[in-house]
């Protein structure tokens, strides 16, 4: 069975109740959601709840999903709408942000030190996008509908964000 016929069958399995393919969906989702929750919030703990309840908002609303689009894309959309919201409301509070370069994982850092450093210096609007368009690959477009943003923004902050990260590295 394919990776994607295999994937929707998990889906609706998890639709269905199945705890078994929702684990599935879940081990194989895990890693990229909370990776995309650290590299916007730059908070390990923080993105481990950020992923957290990203899967079960997830889980609350496969009635919504539509099993013939993939699973990975629509999850990580949640993980980064909620990372953003976070990083948000962190801001408004005056909190001062940490930036821990080793999140909590067991996996080695595919990205590097140095670029993770470099993204946890960019304002957080500028390091949503490029999570979204280089981690998660969305298209500007799918970016634009998601963060409710005009098309020209998201472009904007992607332009500016890789500016400061090339300026950084």
């Amino acid at each position: 069975m394919g990776a994607a016929r295999h994937e929707r069958a998990r889906v609706r399995g998890a639709q269905q109740g199945s705890e078994a393919d929702f684990e599935e969906l879940f081990e194989a989702h895990w890693p990229r959601a909370y990776r995309a929750a650290y590299l916007v919030t730059h908070d390990a703990a923080a993105a481990e709840d950020i992923a957290q309840e990203a899967f079960l908002a997830a889980i609350r609303n496969l009635d919504r999903f539509d099993r013939r689009r993939p699973f990975g894309p629509w999850l990580h959309r949640i993980v980064v709408n909620r990372a953003i919201d976070w990083t948000r409301a962190r801001r408004l509070r005056g909190e001062v942000e940490l930036v821990d370069v080793h999140p909590a994982t067991n996996d080695p850092d595919p990205l590097g030190d140095d670029l993770v450093a470099a993204l946890a210096r960019l304002p957080p609007e500028h390091r949503a996008v490029i999570v979204m368009r280089y981690l998660l690959e969305l298209t500007p477009g799918e970016i634009a509908d998601d963060l409710g943003l005009p098309r020209g923004t998201v472009n904007s902050r992607l332009r500016r964000g890789l500016d400061k990260l090339e300026r950084e590295l």
